[in-house]
């Protein structure tokens, strides 16, 4: 089958509304042969034909290096490079599936992990300059829901990494999806002593969009704070 066929096929499974169907579909279709039509999906207008491709990279990749570790690294590559401003390009949905990739595949995370919590990061003094700090609100909110998913499954080690004290700065941001998915990321972490540093956003009403298991979901800030300070067992009020 030509590479164009695949990526109208795939395109189309994309837009489905059952992931369970699409992750079962694609599985049809050798794994080097989706990263193409997965990328291109990364950049389309309808949102949950973002955010499917961004699942099915979190399934197909994992699968991939465990057939082709170099392979998957290619990808992981072409990842960051379209973060670079020198590639012309904008990144849109590459954090979150650089998260998604790494959340179900530890040689990935242990790899690239590092890559992807520098992009919280302001770049620091000439001998310290670990940080490439994504700029664009749009960029921020695909980063910050992708620490939030790592933090699920690898809180202890974000934590051990510094990824709350790179957090807590979002949740100042003018933009109320970003205040919100820091929140979020914060919760996941079961982050003790950020307190005080989300009661000022207890009656937020910002809206935040959140993708959760195949659906989009609406959450008010507030909403979020509530239930992250449930998650590290603290009270709402004093």
């Amino acid at each position: 089958m030509s590479s164009r066929k695949i990526k109208q096929e795939v395109l189309a499974l994309l837009a489905s509304a059952d992931l369970d169907h699409i992750s079962r579909a694609v599985r049809q279709y050798a794994e080097k042969d989706l990263v193409n039509p997965l990328f291109s999906a990364l950049s389309r207008p309808e949102e949950m034909v973002r955010w499917h491709a961004v699942s099915v990279f979190g399934q197909v990749l994992p699968r991939l290096a465990d057939q082709d570790m170099e392979s998957a690294r290619i990808v992981m590559r072409r990842f960051l490079w379209s973060l670079n401003d020198e590639s012309g390009g904008i990144g849109w949905g590459v954090p979150e599936a650089m998260a998604e990739a790494m959340l179900h595949h530890d040689g990935l995370a242990e790899e690239y992990l590092h890559m992807l919590l520098s992009y919280l990061r302001p770049d620091g003094p000439l001998e310290h300059q670990d940080g490439n700090f994504l700029e664009l609100p749009a960029l921020q909110r695909g980063l910050l829901w992708g620490i939030g998913r790592l933090a699920s499954r690898l809180a202890p080690l974000l934590v051990s990494r510094g990824v709350m004290a790179d957090l807590l700065p979002y949740l100042q941001s003018e933009d109320g999806e970003v205040r919100g998915l820091a929140v979020l990321a914060l919760g996941q972490l079961r982050a003790a002593g950020i307190r005080d540093a989300l009661l000022p956003l207890a009656a937020d009403s910002s809206q935040v969009r959140l993708y959760q298991q195949g659906r989009m979901r609406l959450f008010s800030v507030a909403e979020l704070v509530k239930d992250a300070l449930v998650q590290i067992n603290l009270p709402l009020s004093s």
